[in-house]
Order: structure tokens, then C-alpha cells, then sequence
């Protein structure tokens, strides 16, 4: 212990007598790890934001909604009874809600905004994860006459009401009035379509079929599944229903379309998976670059320093106890590239996740193993030098100009 403490404080001074050129040595290192650090920390990031916008439409949940098969023709909308069948004949299947979407100008103590009216159920709120964080649900009787009441998002809350004064409030909604009985909580920035998820206000599906559509048929609904059952399985009967029920021919193509949202989230995790990896395979590459570096300024540091080689080996120092010098020295310069790097990527990743919107998501292990990784190139790449001093012939060295 003795000699590996001497030792480092030998390499330490080495470095600090030629601080500059120590500083570019460790450049690759510096640009490799803090490059590969921030990469894995935007992808996660990025990672974190779509599953959250994902969350927004609710989990083990398919929502299927009408799809032109011919561009001059509008298909069938859904309507009850399409709802009820797929919730009482495919198994697995734990409830369905559907829901009707319109835009419209909300008023309130003199404010407008434009906002998005969504008639839906508590069944639908349960599907699509929708909590309700200050006052309560419709109830059953609200629902079952359509009742002008509403529950707001966030959004609107913040730009037409006064803090502390939503619940009980009246509003109109165009030419409807209703009254505040909810606020929904914050959900992910966007769902679908660009549009902001807590931009809206919710009102009882048969009031917005009354008031607003004019009509009993829904925009699209929701299907939420049991995940013990097989969410491919549950797709199948349910495409195979909804063209029994849309009488659609053998051979013609659906016109509806299911989105599945665990199959959305796998396919994210595995395309963000993948892009992190190759990027930081490429970011990778700096550091193999900065290896090199390292290996050709301790053989110049060796060549230099051969008449010191000599005299320590001339007075009894043994070859490992050389090597492990020059092997010391290599690694303390690739710790303080991969220290330096560290605190970099740290910088950068803050910086740039705040100014691309993304959470900054701190990954100990990432860095951690990083710092390993870049100890490990300075072994690598500082065993060669280190080992080529120790082989030196003490009489040769001590003559080297």
C-alpha cells in the first residue's frame, strides 16, 4: 500500500509539470464520456416523456375509433350498442366507454377560451387514467338525464377561473351553461394529434350527444383489458366483432382503427432503445480515440523520462515497481478525463433536456460505470508503455541523451 501511495503521488506530479498537455491527453476521454453519458441520459429521458404522454391514453387499453376505406365516403360512426357488445362478448374485457369530442369556447367571469369539450363517463375516466384531484365525479343521475355539469382540466382552470374559486362555479360552454363539480389532474403535455391533454372539460357523454352532436353516436371509444388475458387474443375477437356488427365483407378492409397502448410503449421502449445504443456506440468511438491518445503520450513520456528509468532501475528499483508507475500515471489521467467528462455530461444533460423539453432523468449507474470504463482504457491503453519502460537495460538508459 505503501508503494502504490508513493506511486501515485509520483504519477500526480508527472501530471501536474505538464498540466497543459495532460489536459489535451485526457481530451477524448473528457469528450468520449461525457458524450456517452449524455446521450443515454437525453434517450432516457425521451424515453420517460413518450411513455408519459403514452400514460395519457391509459394502460392495457385499445381505443378504436372510425377510418375512412374510401376517401369520398365517410365510414359508420359507432354508437351504444357497438359499446355494449364488445363489453359483454369478448372476454377479457373489462369495460368500454365511449366518448364524443367538440371543440368550443368556454366563458367564465368575463374570460374565453377556446377549449376542447369531451363527453365521457366515469368508465371512460377509469380506461384512460383520469384522476380526479379536487372535487368528485358525475354521478348516476347526471348521467343518466345529461345533466349540464362539467369537470375541467388544468388548463382551463388556469386561464379563465381564479385559484380557489372553481368548484361550484357556473360557466358556459357556447351557448350551454353547466356547473363546476371537478378539476382533473395534471396529465402528460400532449395526446394525440398535438393536442394538450389538460386543455379540455369534460361533461357527461349523453349531454354532449344532446347538446353538442345532435346525435347518440360517439367519436370513438375506449376498451380496457384484463393484462392477465393476451392483448392479441382480445384484439382478434374484438376486429372480428366490430366487422360482424359493421357488416363488412370477407376481403374489405376494416374501417376502424384499434391502437393498442402496451403496444405502443413496447415499440417506443425499443426504438429509443436502439437509438441510445447507436449513438452511444458512436459517441463510444471518442473514447477508443482518446485510448490512443493516452498510449502515445506515455510512450513520448517514456522516451523522455528513459534516463529517469535508468537511475531508478540502476539503484535497485525492480521493473514491476517501474511499470506500476508509468501504469499508475495512465490511469489517473483517464480518472480525471472521466471525472472532468462526468461533471460535463452533467452540465450538458440539464442544459440541453431543459432546452428540448425533456425530464433529466440522473442515471448513478451510468456514471459510475463510465468512470470504470474510462480507469479500464487507462490499464488498456497505459499497459504497453509502462511495460516497454520497465524492459528498458539500465546502462542503455543511463547513456540515453
Amino acid at each position: 500500500m505503501r508503494m502504490i501511495g508513493a506511486t501515485f503521488l509520483l504519477a500526480l506530479r508527472e501530471i501536474r509539470r505538464h498540466l497543459l498537455r495532460s489536459f489535451l491527453t485526457t481530451l477524448g476521454i473528457i469528450i468520449g464520456v461525457a458524450a456517452v453519458i449524455t446521450m443515454v441520459t437525453l434517450g432516457q429521458g425521451l424515453t420517460a416523456d413518450v411513455q408519459d404522454d403514452i400514460a395519457g391514453l391509459g394502460s392495457d387499453v385499445f381505443i378504436v375509433f372510425p377510418t375512412r376505406t374510401d376517401p369520398n365516403v365517410s365510414p359508420p360512426p359507432f354508437d351504444g350498442e357497438d359499446i355494449t357488445s364488445v363489453e359483454n362478448q369478448i372476454p377479457g374485457v373489462e369495460n368500454a366507454a365511449g366518448a364524443v369530442t367538440r371543440g368550443a369556447v368556454a366563458f367564465h367571469n368575463g374570460q374565453d377560451w377556446q377549449t376542447t369539450v369531451q363527453g365521457a363517463d366515469p368508465t371512460f375516466f377509469t380506461a384512460q387514467s383520469i384522476d380526479i384531484v379536487e372535487g368528485r365525479d358525475f354521478n348516476e343521475d347526471e348521467i343518466a338525464r345529461g345533466e349540464s355539469v362539467c369537470i375541467l382540466g388544468p388548463k382551463v382552470v388556469e386561464e379563465i377561473f381564479v385559484a380557489d374559486e372553481v368548484l361550484g362555479e357556473e360557466m358556459r360552454i357556447g351557448n350551454v351553461s353547466c356547473q363546476v363539480v371537478g378539476v382533473v389532474d395534471e396529465r402528460s403535455n400532449s395526446v394525440g394529434g398535438g393536442n394538450d391533454a389538460d386543455d379540455v372539460l369534460f361533461m357527461p357523454l349523453k349531454t354532449v350527444q344532446r347538446r353538442f352532436s345532435g346525435s347518440s353516436n360517439v367519436d370513438f371509444f375506449v376498451v380496457k383489458y384484463d393484462p392477465a388475458y393476451s392483448s392479441l387474443t382480445i384484439q382478434q375477437q374484438l376486429i372480428a366483432l366490430l366487422r360482424e356488427r359493421r357488416v363488412i365483407q370477407e376481403g374489405e378492409d376494416n374501417d376502424f382503427n384499434i391502437i393498442d397502448t402496451a403496444e405502443i410503449s413496447d415499440t417506443v421502449n425499443q426504438v429509443t432503445g436502439v437509438m441510445t445504443l447507436v449513438v452511444t456506440v458512436i459517441a463510444a468511438i471518442s473514447l477508443l480515440v482518446g485510448g490512443i491518445g493516452i498510449m502515445n503520450i506515455m510512450l513520448v513520456s517514456v522516451t523522455e523520462r528513459t534516463r529517469e528509468i535508468g537511475i531508478r532501475l540502476a539503484i535497485g528499483a525492480l521493473a514491476r515497481e517501474v511499470r506500476l508507475q508509468f501504469l499508475t500515471e495512465a490511469v489517473v489521467l483517464c480518472c480525471f478525463g472521466g471525472m472532468i467528462g462526468i461533471l460535463l455530461a452533467f452540465g450538458l444533460s440539464v442544459l440541453l433536456a431543459g432546452a428540448i423539453d425533456l425530464p433529466f432523468i440522473f442515471n448513478p449507474a451510468v456514471n459510475i460505470m463510465s468512470f470504470v470504463f474510462s480507469a479500464v482504457m487507462g490499464i488498456i491503453f497505459g499497459y504497453y508503455p509502462a511495460h516497454r519502460a520497465s524492459k528498458l537495460d539500465p546502462i542503455d538508459a543511463l547513456r540515453h541523451e
